[in-house]
């Protein structure tokens, strides 16, 4: 069986209402996307702890998927009319072909080396190396895979200083990823905090996959233990809010490590922990940076 996509884009006022309103009308599922994704005005729709939720995205992409036999402009047409809508939002219709979703999903996910010694592998293969660090990891519903380069940044950067023994807080778990390569890497205690309990329930099903000892905390209940290391890979909009909170995190002389920063927000990041850290000269990857300083 095919089916139909049709991706709307709209403002965020009337995304909920469309996306009900196209369901009445036929649809199968709807689902909704930033219309920013991967640009600098992107932004999470998660609050963090003592502010107000963030809401939807300013402009949405609704994605709509109907039967192959469906009509989309007549469906668009009558949702459209349905939330008063006076034209037709701007929209573009694809064909998805019937295919086996597992195997293609897993065909998109082979090991990925991250450095000679680690390497984050999916469940259904075998690791190119066993001697080496080796994450197994399967794609999911919370972010972090390791193909991300802000997630790169962060595993080469844990690489290259885990010695053995230090203390590591991944803020923004997401899967555990980094939470859990510090652990293998030889980091004494870690845990993780995310806002989403999906994501700290997808991480905390990770480490048991991997066979490691890591607490993982949603945001309200996380304890205010100080970290030698304090990773986190959100979002630069996030991580200037949080800026008090993770730098009370960090034990006097220890490290943070900041990623999700476009290189040109990279400057607006630092200028805020400059207060409390000594930055070291940026690194980046594919247009995003890793920002690492020492806690003075």
């Amino acid at each position: 069986m095919a089916w139909q996509s049709v991706r709307i884009t709209v403002e965020a006022a009337r995304a909920e209402a469309l996306s009900d309103s196209l369901m009445e009308a036929g649809a199968l599922s709807v689902s909704l996307e930033d219309a920013n994704a991967d640009s600098i005005d992107e932004t999470p729709i998660f609050g963090e702890p003592g502010l107000p939720d963030a809401g939807l995205w300013d402009r949405c992409i609704v994605v709509a998927l109907l039967d192959e036999h469906a009509q989309p402009a007549e469906i668009l047409q009558s949702a459209s009319d349905r939330i008063g809508l006076l034209e037709l939002p701007e929209h573009t219709i694809e064909s998805v072909a019937e295919q086996d979703w597992v195997r293609l999903t897993q065909s998109q996910f082979d090991p990925i080396t991250i450095s000679p010694r680690l390497w984050i592998v999916p469940s259904w293969h075998q690791s190119p190396d066993e001697s080496a660090v080796n994450i197994r990891l399967d794609p999911g519903l919370a972010f972090g895979t390791g193909s991300h380069p802000t997630t790169r940044l962060c595993l080469l950067w844990l690489d290259d200083h885990v010695r053995g023994g230090e203390s590591v807080l991944d803020y923004g778990c997401g899967s555990g990823i980094l939470a859990i390569a510090a652990k293998k890497l030889g980091a004494g205690q870690v845990w993780g905090v995310d806002i989403d309990p999906q994501a700290v329930q997808t991480a905390r099903d990770n480490a048991v996959m991997n066979a490691v000892d890591i607490a993982f905390f949603t945001s309200e209940d996380a304890p205010a233990n100080r970290a030698a290391i304090v990773v986190a890979n959100i979002l630069t909009n996030p991580l200037k809010t949080l800026a008090p909170l993770l730098s009370r995190y960090v034990l006097s002389g220890g490290r943070i490590v900041l990623s999700g920063i476009l290189e040109q927000q990279a400057n607006e990041v630092m200028r805020i922990y400059e207060q409390w850290f000594d930055f070291e000269t940026p690194a980046s990857l594919d247009g995003w940076v890793r920002l690492t300083g020492v806690k003075r």
